[in-house]
């Protein structure tokens, strides 16, 4: 009790804290807020090249190197119960004597720097998956590991806080928090570009870029050929020639000229054509109809043209 009278509060118990963070936690869930805890399965923070390489570069700089085994206790018993992790910024939560909030401020990565590592990379990043996932060639992880021209923030880029009550500007939760990045960075290493403000993407399409430079660099034409073009863009090609019969049989024929004799009407044609049509519309023509309510008349021949026809006989 005699230290709580000069202002330090009780020791409270992992179990305790975790339970008591716990129940924040729920209570900000139900409000909509998305959690993201770290959670570390074993003795080891980080086990891929991006989270490692995170973790290796904290740990290069002496100014952390007293409050950095103290951050490394509490991520692993789970005290950090947030971390977000946006552009330039890094927002957590951290399971103490009570529940303390965590802002880490980092600079964006400053275009210079960015244009030299895109150049010394060209050429040597086989594809966006690999990147992620590590698969570099050692001059690559050179150049984004390099402590000072690579990816990862110097300590004068980097500003920290933190709500609890210790004087130090590095306190064992914002430690806590710096190792949580790393974890983090094991399932999602494009949060690191996030965090520095660049597309990761731009190293692939750098990469690209190179590759077509020096494939149209080989000659004077600007055409690629289709070998080259499948290494640039990752695709399989068929750049066998066509054969000759092949050849022969998709080539069209051309149209057989016309004679001027065979052009040139014949000569009974032109009356012929008149003449078949008034024929044809005289037979399709119905025979006139007497109008209704008259009868039709027959004629009868005279009778002396009948006397006469039978005294010749």
């Amino acid at each position: 009790m005699a230290y709580y009278d000069f202002g330090w509060r009780p020791y409270v118990p992992v179990w305790k804290r975790r339970a008591q963070a716990q129940t924040k936690m729920d209570a900000l869930r139900k409000k909509g807020v998305d959690i993201q805890p770290v959670r570390i399965d074993g003795r080891k923070i980080a086990k891929t090249f991006w989270g490692e390489a995170w973790c290796d570069h904290l740990e290069s700089f002496s100014d952390y190197e007293n409050r950095l085994p103290r951050g490394r206790t509490y991520v692993r018993n789970g005290s950090v119960c947030h971390l977000e992790i946006k552009q330039g910024e890094i927002l957590a939560k951290v399971s103490g004597s009570e529940l303390y909030q965590v802002h880490i401020e980092i600079e964006t990565l400053p275009a210079k720097k960015w244009t030299a590592i895109k150049a010394r990379c060209a050429g040597q990043v086989g594809s966006l998956l690999e990147l992620l996932q590590g698969k570099l060639s050692s001059h690559v992880m050179q150049v984004v590991t390099d402590r000072k021209e690579g990816l990862f923030p110097l300590p004068g880029e980097i500003s920290l806080k933190c709500s609890c009550p210790d004087w130090a500007v590095m306190c064992k939760h914002v430690a806590a928090v710096m190792y949580g990045v790393g974890a983090r960075l094991d399932q999602k290493p494009e949060l690191l570009f996030q965090l520095r403000g660049v597309d990761h993407e731009e190293l692939i399409a750098a990469d690209a870029e190179a590759a077509v430079s020096a494939a149209t660099s080989r000659g004077k034409s600007k055409r690629l050929a289709g070998g080259e073009l499948a290494d640039v863009f990752g695709i399989d090609l068929d750049t066998s020639e066509p054969s000759a019969a092949t050849t022969r049989r998709t080539r069209k024929k051309a149209p057989a000229k016309v004679s001027k004799a065979a052009r040139a009407p014949r000569a009974g044609n032109k009356t012929a054509k008149p003449a078949a049509k008034a024929a044809a519309k005289a037979v399709a023509k119905p025979a006139a109809k007497a109008p209704a309510g008259k009868k039709a008349v027959k004629t009868k021949a005279p009778a002396k043209r009948k006397a006469a026809a039978r005294s010749s006989s």
